[in-house]
């Protein structure tokens, strides 16, 4: 095999003419192509980045959001549980209170009740002793100031034991 330099030269001269002519026309594009694809790709990323940046701050704020949800909806349910503690005190207050009265007026109406027929009963007493006494003495007693005197202490007395 035999070198020919004319073949060679021809290449290397076809290959400068066309490396000058791919400079000059098609060379300079291709990299403002290149250079304008890479600016993109680099303008996403940072885009990217950001949007990345922004999803965690804005997860971040939500965590703190709910959590300021949570305490407050605590802070709501203790509120709530005081208030119906204090309201089932209240209602325990008035029932003491009303079961106090109910008593007190059952009490009075108890001793109105005592009295009541502690009075019919020495009427009934007074009656049946004149009549026992009319009786025994087997006449008829009219019934005057100095009798019903005689009557009404012999209730006190009665009443006074009893």
């Amino acid at each position: 095999m035999e070198i020919v330099w004319t073949n060679i030269i021809f290449s290397i001269a076809a290959f400068g003419i066309l490396y000058f002519a791919l400079n000059k026309f098609a060379f300079s594009k291709l990299f403002a192509v290149m250079e304008t694809r890479r600016e993109l790709v680099m303008q996403q990323l940072d885009e990217a980045a950001k949007t990345r940046e922004q999803a965690v701050a804005y997860v971040e704020e939500q965590k703190k959001a709910l959590n300021s949800a949570r305490q407050e909806a605590q802070s709501i349910i203790q509120q709530s549980q005081i208030t119906s503690n204090q309201q089932v005190d209240r209602i325990l207050e008035q029932a003491k209170a009303d079961a106090s009265r109910v008593k007190d007026e059952a009490v009075r109406d108890i001793e109105n009740e005592k009295t009541k027929a502690v009075e019919a009963l020495r009427s009934e007493i007074g009656i049946a002793s004149v009549r026992i006494a009319s009786k025994l003495l087997q006449k008829e007693v009219s019934v005057n100031a100095e009798q019903e005197q005689l009557v009404n202490q012999y209730l006190k007395e009665v009443g006074g034991r009893s």
